[in-house]
């Protein structure tokens, strides 16, 4: 076992010309626990960062709020600085909020998950726009990818599709840190939405390696949402997450989340099929549950439970690909996609999420994904491959 892994928050006293600014701007929620489990927040002012204001994501600066939600309070009670939410704004919206709070450098550090369709990497890619914008400095305290900073899985994002899901064009399991990926879309993106970069820097970790899992950084596992309560959440999300995109749950309302996936029309027949794919790294066990909220809410629903056996060889989203085909295969009159919402987005939610219309279009028309290029689609060798290794802040 290595030394403990020493987060970006811990090592910012180690480079202090990133805050010689007079009112700096921390975004941040609960996730910005230190080793102690105690508060960034407390520990920066302690140390004599001077914090003026605090930016919050979705699910709030606490985390009460459910998915598509974030808290609502002027203040945070526990330092007293002033909070803005940030959820659901952007452009000359969010770079009025952001002037309005009087800061000159934004700080970010929120623990990601390593996945294109989970929100807090694209507050962060707003809040550089707003900054580059405004001429603020930005500055990333990294924290690990915890399902490792390697096996990038699936498809890049069509520019066409392009949602507080997925902005701008990145495999869906990314395989970088927060810090990488803001040096990667500041090069490729930031100066198409903001007319230049973004004075960026990233405070790195020390004692972190590409293959490491959250548990083997000595680090506590916080759960980065309501709705990702351990490290197996984490790694079968980059798929499971899809299934938003159905009409069958995807655990939302039970204490398993992401790793439940059922509806009313399924029967036992769909976790033997999925056992017999012999899937890298998976297992599948029928199960029944009764969700408490979100789809089927209140309604006995019967499904499957995603069991990892070997996350090394685990490989989320061909598993939910695959999944997707078998349910379709099995039950053709009751599987369905969610359906656009009237007054929202035209696309269907699945098309934003994959980030394309082909994952809809190949379930749609009957054909294996295992014997196309979509179960893979693409799955680049090494986050390297598709980023480019001047990006990467660690190697092995």
């Amino acid at each position: 076992m290595n030394e403990r892994t020493r987060i970006g928050v811990e090592r910012l006293s180690d480079v202090p010309s990133l805050t010689d600014g007079e009112r700096l701007g921390l975004i941040t929620n609960y996730t910005g626990a230190l080793p102690d489990l105690g508060r960034n927040i407390e520990a920066l002012l302690a140390s004599g960062v001077p914090l003026t204001a605090l930016f919050g994501p979705e699910h709030g600066l606490h985390g009460t709020a459910q998915a598509g939600a974030s808290e609502t309070g002027a203040r945070d009670p526990e330092s007293g600085l002033p909070l803005y939410d940030t959820y659901q704004r952007s452009g000359r919206d969010l770079d009025e909020l952001v002037a309005s709070s009087g800061v000159d450098c934004l700080l970010f550090d929120i623990q990601d998950i390593g996945t294109r369709f989970y929100t807090y990497v694209w507050t962060m890619y707003d809040l550089m726009v707003t900054a580059a914008r405004l001429d603020l400095r930005f500055v990333v305290l990294d924290r690990p990818n915890p399902i490792t900073g390697r096996n990038p899985e699936g498809p890049f994002l069509d520019a066409a599709y392009s949602s507080f899901v997925g902005r701008h064009s990145i495999p869906i399991r990314h395989g970088l840190t927060a810090g990488e990926l803001a040096r990667y879309l500041n090069r490729t993106a930031v100066p198409d939405d903001a007319g230049r970069p973004a004075d960026l820097d990233v405070v790195t970790m020390s004692g972190w390696q590409r293959s490491m899992h959250i548990d083997d950084t000595g680090l506590p596992w916080v759960m980065p949402s309501v709705n990702i309560p351990t490290p197996d959440t984490a790694l079968v999300y980059p798929g499971t997450g899809l299934f938003e995109g159905t009409n069958l749950s995807e655990g939302r309302g039970t204490t398993r989340p992401f790793e439940l996936i059922g509806a009313p029309y399924v029967d036992g027949r769909w976790a033997g099929a999925l056992n017999e794919r012999e899937l890298p790294g998976a297992r599948f066990r029928d199960v029944r549950f009764t969700p408490t909220f979100h789809k089927h809410a209140h309604e006995l629903v019967r499904g499957v439970q995603v069991y990892i056996t070997d996350r090394f060889q685990f490989r989320p989203v061909h598993t939910a690909v695959v999944m997707l085909h078998t349910l379709a295969q099995l039950y053709p009159g009751d599987f369905g996609w969610r359906e656009p919402t009237a007054g929202g987005s035209r696309a269907y939610f699945i098309d934003l999420l994959w980030g394309s219309g082909t994952l809809r279009a190949t379930i749609d028309a009957g054909d294996d994904p295992e014997q196309t290029e979509l179960a893979g689609s693409p799955r680049p060798a090494s986050p390297a491959a598709w980023a480019g290794d001047d990006v990467l802040l660690y190697h092995e």
